[in-house]
């Protein structure tokens, strides 16, 4: 058992580690643009939270073929994650020009939402360069995925360390200008991160070319025509997975938007409050990649009662590095918000919603692990009901209502508060009705 939990353990810190370097790029990005003006901060919060609706949605998709690459690396099939990769590129082809669709024709989301018009046309600008660093990030994440489920995501992790070295100094010189170059503003992040994203992707395939790790996996042999019923597969699996992350993702997005309307100190302070949320998910998240890829593995290899131990270790972990880093996030609330502006309104907002967000990441770090585990079992439809009605329905319904026209025996709030209250309330609803549909479902492959 301790060796199935350091296992785990050990691939959840590798995993964290690069995660938190990639969730650096928008914790930099943040701060340079709370430095920069108050102005570019509100824009980043549109832009970004719209950027990360359609990359983590597709990501998604792509991220949900773990389960199948680490069973047949369980059941000691190695020879055949080659072809599978390969089919997946089909896939991943796919989802690039979906979400560039989305990045470059972003006009219509923002006028729905009302985002006010003296911020559109930074956030366009913004949106159109990230919709060309959007290739090279979904295809590295492609490669990503893929070490995960062998278990190895150390070399993704030093390329994903290494970029952040560079990113920061180029975010900082593209975005205040310097040394012959002008001053761009925010759109200056964006080109940071596009230059970045393509040299990692080059990085990852000359690993995969050259290194003796992945020659027994037959990765570089010719591409074989699209196999539809493989691709169907990985649609089943994936595409419920991404329209999840989708519906979780957009519930987000849409209450950037919505709080838009209330002013920038309010998007201000909701983009400090999103963005220590997003670092915070980061460690369910990698204790989710690791705990789905050893059920995963263990399902391979025809073993259930371990499948379920290590899913039992895994939600251990998680729970408990949830609750340490909401207390962190209670006690540290002022001196949190102060890091990233030094606006006493955009301050004191921040801390008042950051006790919320405390309790939002408990819910999201429960729910994470369910949705990972449930995928190993197949199970995908069921949790994207639960998350369109939770998330879209009480969640996002319930804090518009709150925040706008009142609720019940309780007045509009107008304030992002509001937001944070519902939206932390159907969450917690939704891990619980994943912690009984994951129960329920091992009991039943147990019998």
């Amino acid at each position: 058992m301790t060796g199935e939990r350091g296992l785990i353990a050990r691939h959840a810190g590798t995993v964290l580690v690069g995660q938190l370097a990639v969730m650096a790029f928008g914790v930099t990005d943040t701060i340079i643009a709370g430095r920069y003006s108050e102005h570019a901060l509100a824009a980043l919060s549109v832009g970004a939270a719209i950027f990360v609706s359609v990359y983590v949605s597709l990501m998604g998709v792509l991220q949900a073929l773990l389960p199948v690459w680490a069973e047949l690396h369980g059941a000691g099939r190695g020879g055949e994650v080659g072809r599978s990769v390969r089919q997946s590129l089909y896939l991943a082809g796919i989802a690039i020009a979906v979400g560039m669709v989305a990045l470059l024709l972003p006009g219509g989301a923002l006028r729905w939402t009302q985002v006010p018009a003296e911020m559109r046309g930074e956030v366009e600008a913004y949106l159109a360069v990230l919709a060309f660093a959007l290739a090279p990030s979904l295809l590295f994440r492609l490669f990503s995925t893929l070490n995960q489920s062998l278990g190895k995501p150390q070399l993704v992790t030093w390329l994903q360390l290494a970029s952040l070295v560079v990113k920061l100094p180029l975010s900082i010189w593209f975005t205040f200008g310097g040394a012959g170059l002008p001053a761009m503003g925010l759109v200056g992040c964006a080109w940071a991160t596009l230059c970045v994203n393509w040299a990692m992707l080059g990085c990852a395939v000359w690993l995969l070319r050259s290194s003796a790790f992945y020659r027994g996996y037959a990765l570089w042999e010719r591409i074989e025509p699209p196999n539809w019923h493989q691709i169907r597969q990985f649609a089943r699996l994936g595409v419920p997975g991404g329209l999840a992350v989708l519906v979780e993702v957009t519930s987000f997005t849409l209450m950037a938007l919505f709080i838009a309307r209330l002013g920038t100190a309010a998007a201000a302070a909701h983009q400090i409050a999103s963005n220590l949320l997003a670092v915070a998910y980061m460690m369910p998240l990698s204790l989710a990649i690791a705990t789905s890829a050893r059920v995963s593995f263990w399902l391979g290899a025809g073993d259930p009662a371990k499948a379920r131990n290590a899913c039992r270790l895994g939600f251990e972990l998680a729970m408990l590095c949830a609750l340490v880093y909401a207390g962190a996030m209670v006690a540290l609330r002022y001196e949190l918000a102060n890091v990233y502006s030094d606006n006493p309104e955009v301050i004191a907002l921040a801390a008042l919603l950051l006790p919320v967000v405390a309790v939002y990441h408990l819910a999201d770090a429960l729910q994470t692990l369910c949705v990972f585990v449930l995928r190993c079992y197949r199970v995908t439809l069921a949790p994207l009901v639960i998350y369109c009605a939770m998330l879209w329905g009480l969640g996002l319904g319930g804090s518009y209502l709150l925040a706008y026209r009142g609720l019940g025996p309780w007045p509009a709030m107008q304030s992002p508060l509001a937001f944070w209250i519902m939206s932390a309330g159907a969450l917690a609803l939704t891990g619980l009705l994943f912690s009984a549909l994951l129960r329920w479902t091992m009991q039943k492959r147990a019998g």
